[in-house]
């Protein structure tokens, strides 16, 4: 019975963690978000609202600077103030906005974002039981070793939904009228204000697949979609 000890301790904290994550996730963006009201965008969220069957499609500011996207586990888009930055000083188009919420609206569509938080709680859990047998067996490198797993394991599940994302928005530009050519050219860009974003770091340690690869991923669905 003890030697399944670390296993259900590790049950009982992915539990706690998933509840408090949502918890707490939940506060920071009610304390630190306002509805988006931008005409330009809101044009073209009708139009995916449209494509989509839906009345309308709201998207939040969530007041941090870093450029990013969100997909909140409660279905909420938001839009980072330094995203938003840029695109009111024209170093992004609304178009390629409207392809940032695209995405986000894909996560949301494909279970990511409510899958995101179950898998973070979920691997610290899978890390603390790995670290609690490993450090049994392997003292010293147990712990090590233990975080490597954990951490491939996130960046595959991250990259994967990344790829299902693109792709949804893909589609949903296509039948709003928008197409992907934002979609791609955000990309680039976003490489460009990150300055290069993983460098020479192995495309399967990072949590999103590289922009080639992304860019290539599309112009491959675009093929299919005009052979069928």
């Amino acid at each position: 019975m003890l030697k399944f000890l670390p296993i259900l301790l590790a049950i009982l904290y992915a539990l706690a963690m998933y509840r408090f994550s949502v918890w707490r996730t939940g506060r920071e963006l009610d304390a630190r978000s306002t509805e988006l009201a931008d005409p330009t965008l809101a044009r073209l969220t009708d139009r995916m609202a449209e494509a989509l069957d839906l009345a309308r499609i709201r998207v939040h500011i969530y007041e941090v600077e870093p450029v990013n996207g969100l997909a909140a586990p409660d279905g909420r888009i938001f839009i980072t103030r330094g995203f938003y930055d840029r695109y009111r000083q024209g170093q992004v188009t609304a178009e390629e906005m409207a392809s940032v919420i695209a995405h986000e609206l894909g996560h949301v569509a494909l279970g990511h974002s409510r899958r995101r938080m179950i898998d973070f709680s979920g691997q610290n859990a899978l890390r603390t039981a790995l670290m609690m047998v490993l450090g049994r067996f392997l003292p010293g490198i147990g712990i090590l070793l233990a975080n490597a797993l954990t951490s491939l394991l996130a960046a595959r599940l991250s990259r994967s939904d990344e790829y299902e994302a693109d792709a949804y928005a893909s589609a949903l530009l296509t039948k709003a009228g928008i197409g992907t050519e934002p979609q791609k050219s955000l990309f680039h860009k976003l490489d460009r204000l990150t300055e290069g974003r993983g460098g020479a770091v192995p495309a399967w340690l990072l949590s999103h697949p590289r922009t080639d690869e992304r860019v290539a991923a599309i112009e491959a669905l675009e093929r299919k979609w005009q052979i069928g």
